[in-house]
């Protein structure tokens, strides 16, 4: 039964926000997904991956030259690549949510002067649904991108912090050039 109230109750919103709030709704699933999907990566995946990078690592003999070096580079890139996947592309989709809430803004407020110029501005009924197209998208565009903007900045840590263990674990000994 509350899953009919709550159905109801987002309808509406989305009514009464415009398209607009539809597409922002969109936009922050997809942002959403993307950071459950890194969430999932660091969990389940990253130990495994850290743990075959520091075996490969660690069964190597040769850990002083400059091909040495280049190796331990390249594994490290190769981590960190992807660590940090899909996190440009969720910090974009977090700077577009506040464009499409002033979006929302000016097509709620194209909606007020029309009907402004059909009724006259004595009719504050009639415009109420314009201001409420116009308000409503801008609050959740900055609602999406501030939860967008905590989530990304705690994965973006938690790659960095995780891409410096890795340099800091994989020693190198003295490089010598042959």
């Amino acid at each position: 039964m509350w899953w009919h109230d709550i159905y109801l109750i987002v309808n509406e919103f989305l009514y009464k926000g415009g398209p607009v709030v539809s597409v922002i709704g969109v936009t922050c699933i997809l942002m959403w997904a993307l950071m459950l999907e890194r969430v999932w990566f660091y969990s389940s995946e990253f130990p495994r991956l850290e743990r075959e990078v520091h075996e490969k690592w660690h069964s190597r003999k040769d850990k002083s030259s400059w091909n040495a070096y280049h190796v331990r580079e390249f594994l490290i890139w190769s981590v960190a690549m992807k660590l940090r996947q899909s996190l440009g592309l969720i910090k974009t989709m977090v700077m577009i949510c506040p464009l499409l809430g002033l979006l929302g803004t000016v097509t709620g407020m194209i909606e007020v002067f029309e009907v402004i110029s059909f009724m006259g501005s004595s009719n504050a009924r009639a415009m109420a649904a314009g201001i409420s197209k116009a308000t409503i998208p801008t609050m959740v565009g900055m609602f999406v991108a501030l939860t967008g903007i905590i989530g990304n900045s705690v994965l973006q840590q938690y790659a960095r912090r995780h891409e410096l263990s890795l340099i800091n674990t994989l020693e190198i000994e003295h490089i010598t050039y042959k």
